[in-house]
């Protein structure tokens, strides 16, 4: 199995208690969606970037691609893979 970086690119809260985590590419084109209970994230440490497998990796939509890479590779040169933010 493959693995490729990828960089926290934005976190959000909603309603139902839950953080949605999105990891992204340097180039944007792909991303990785995690969400965890607030509960989890007590346990759990969020760092800036982590290597995932491939094939759990999905396309990003064209409105995203953008943003996803420019924030993605701002956090590659702001932080290290293992620092927690």
């Amino acid at each position: 199995m493959t693995e490729e970086r990828v960089w926290l690119v934005d976190r959000t809260y909603n309603d139902k208690g839950m953080i949605e985590l999105v990891y992204a590419t340097p180039d944007g084109e792909r991303y990785l969606h995690k969400q965890l209970s607030e509960q989890m994230l007590m346990t759990k440490t969020v760092t800036a970037g982590l290597d995932a497998d491939e094939d759990r990796l999905e396309p990003t939509d064209d409105e995203n691609v953008e943003r996803y890479g420019a924030e993605a590779t701002r956090m590659s040169e702001d932080h290290a893979l293992e620092d927690e933010v």
